[in-house]
C-alpha cells in the first residue's frame, strides 16, 4: 500500500522545473573524491514529518496526514513506521533521527511504555532491513509530559529524576538495538524560569549524574556511538543550562566528562544564543568536538524556535565549509529538524520541504568545495597572522615571553600601527560572493 502520490525523487539538474526533482543534489556525483551522499548524510527528523501537525499557539493543526487515526494507540504508532519508510524511500533520505515518544505511546505505567516502546522497534529494525536505511541517533523525550514540566536531570524531585534516567536507559537500549551511530542529549526543560524557587548548583550537579551514569551504561552495554549534547540557551524555560557551544564545553570540563561527548548544533538555536551558525560550528571544529549538525533555520527577528526548512545559501555554505575543515561527518549528518509551514498542510509538502532543504546544502557542499580548492581564505587568514610566525610572536606563542621582555621589545620597535593590515572584510565577502552563483 502507499501512503503518497509521488514518485521517487530524482535527480534531473539545475534545468529542471519539476517540483518533485532534485536540482542540485545527486547523490553519487564525487565532491573531493567522496559521493555527495557521504558528505551530507541526510537525516529525517520523525518528530517533525511524523508527528507535527502544524498547530501553532494561536491554532490547532492544519496538517492533512490521512494515514493518521489520530489517537496515541500502539497501532496507530506501528501504521506510522511504514508512513515513515515510503517517504524516506522516496526522498532518497539514507538516515533518521527520533525521540522514544515520537515513535511509541506512553502506556497506563513505565513497563506498558516500555512494552509500546520494544514493539515499534521492532518493526523499526524489520524496516531498516528491508530498505537500508539507518538511524543516525535515537534520544529520550524528557521534556513533553508534565511530569518533567520542572525538568528531568534537573528537577527537583528525585523521582522524577530516576525516571528519567529509566527512559534514557531504555533509549540507549533501543538505539543501541537499530545500530543507531549516535545518542543525543538535548536538555529540553533542564534549567529554570525564575532564580527564586532554583538551587542552580545543586541542578547542574544532577544533571551531570545523569551523564556519567549514561557514559557508564553506554559501556556496559557495548554502545560504540558517539554521545552528542545539543545546546539550546532558552525555550521553553527562560534560561537553559546547555546555553551553546562554549557553556556546554565549560560544564562538560568541569565534571570530567568533555571527553565523552560532541555537540549536536542546530541553526536555530544558534540564533537564538546570539550567535551566527558559522560562529557555534568554528568554536565545535576548533575544539574537535563537532558532531552533527540539525539543519534549520530560523526567522531572525522573532524570538522563538520556529524550526524552519534550511534554504538559505550563504548558511548552508557556511555550514559546509566547518564541515569539510574537519575532514567531513563520521557518525554525524544533516538532520532536518524542520518542519513545514504551517499553511503547507498538503502530504507532497513534505516532499517538496525536503527537496528544497537537500538542493540547499548540495549546492552549497560543491560551492564549499570550490573555496576550499581556491585556497582564498585560508591563504588570506594565514597572511594576516604571519607576524606570530617568528620572531617576538612564535616566543609568546610559545610561553617564552613575559612583560619584562614584551616591555623592553615595544619600546625599542616604538608605534606599532604600521604594522597593523587591513582586514579587507568586504573583499572577502565579495570575492565569497563570487562563488555563490
Amino acid at each position: 500500500m502507499s501512503y503518497f502520490d509521488v514518485p521517487e525523487i530524482k535527480f534531473e539538474g539545475s534545468a529542471s522545473r519539476n517540483p518533485f526533482a532534485f536540482k542540485h543534489y545527486n547523490p553519487e556525483e564525487l565532491v573531493d573524491g567522496k559521493p555527495m551522499k557521504d558528505h551530507l548524510r541526510f537525516a529525517c527528523a520523525y518528530w517533525h514529518t511524523m508527528r507535527g501537525t502544524s498547530s501553532d499557539p494561536f491554532g490547532a493543526g492544519t496538517a492533512l496526514m490521512p494515514w493518521d487515526d489520530g489517537s496515541d494507540s500502539l497501532a496507530n504508532a506501528l501504521k506510522r513506521v511504514d508512513v515513515f519508510f515510503e517517504f524516506i524511500q522516496k526522498c532518497g533520505l539514507d538516515f533518521y533521527c527520533f525521540h522514544d515518544r515520537d515513535v511509541s505511546p506512553e502506556g497506563r505505567n513505565l513497563a506498558e511504555t516500555f512494552d509500546n516502546f520494544d514493539a515499534v522497534t521492532e518493526k523499526l529494525l524489520a524496516k531498516q532491513k528491508e530498505t537500508g536505511k539507518k538511524l543516525l541517533w535515537g534520544t529520550a523525550n524528557l521534556f513533553s509530559h508534565p511530569r518533567f514540566m520542572q525538568g528531568a536531570g534537573t528537577s527537583p524531585s528525585a523521582d522524577v529524576f530516576a525516571y528519567a534516567a529509566a527512559n534514557v536507559k531504555k533509549a540507549m537500549d533501543a538505539t543501541l538495538k537499530l545500530g543507531g551511530e549516535g545518542y543525543v542529549f538535548w536538555g529540553g526543560r533542564e534549567g529554570y524560569n525564575t532564580l527564586l524557587n532554583t538551587d542552580m548548583k545543586r541542578e547542574l550537579n544532577h544533571l551531570a549524574q545523569l551523564l556519567k551514569m549514561a557514559v557508564a551504561y553506554k559501556a556496559k552495554i557495548g554502545f560504540k556511538g558517539q554521545f552528542y549534547i545539543e545546546p539550546k540557551p532558552k525555550e521553553p524555560t527562560t534560561h537553559q543550562y546547555d546555553t551553546d557551544t562554549a557553556t556546554c564545553m565549560n560544564f562538560l570540563r568541569e565534571h570530567g566528562l568533555l571527553g565523552e561527548f560532541k555537540m549536536n548544533i542546530e541553526t536555530n538555536h544558534a540564533e537564538l544564543a546570539q550567535h551566527t551558525m558559522a560562529h557555534e560550528l568554528a568554536v565545535c571544529v576548533d575544539n574537535g568536538i563537532l558532531g552533527s549538525i540539525d539543519a534549520n533555520s530560523g526567522t531572525q527577528n522573532i524570538g522563538w524556535d520556529t524550526d524552519e526548512f534550511p534554504t538559505n545559501l550563504y548558511m548552508a555554505t557556511d555550514v559546509m565549509l566547518a564541515v569539510l575543515k574537519m575532514g567531513g561527518f563520521t557518525t554525524g549528518g544533516l538532520n532536518f529538524d524542520a518542519k513545514r509551514r504551517r499553511e503547507s498542510f498538503q502530504p507532497d509538502d513534505l516532499f517538496l520541504a525536503h527537496i528544497a532543504g537537500m538542493d540547499t546544502f548540495a549546492r552549497a557542499l560543491k560551492i564549499a568545495s570550490e573555496i576550499k580548492k581556491d585556497g582564498f581564505l585560508e591563504a588570506f587568514v594565514a597572511d594576516r597572522y604571519a607576524s606570530w610566525n617568528s620572531g617576538i610572536g612564535a616566543k609568546i606563542e610559545a610561553g617564552e615571553a613575559c612583560f619584562d621582555c614584551l616591555s623592553e621589545y615595544a619600546l625599542k620597535q616604538g608605534e606599532p600601527l604600521a604594522t597593523v593590515k587591513s582586514g579587507r572584510q568586504e573583499l572577502l565577502q565579495a570575492t565569497l560572493n563570487s562563488f555563490i552563483r
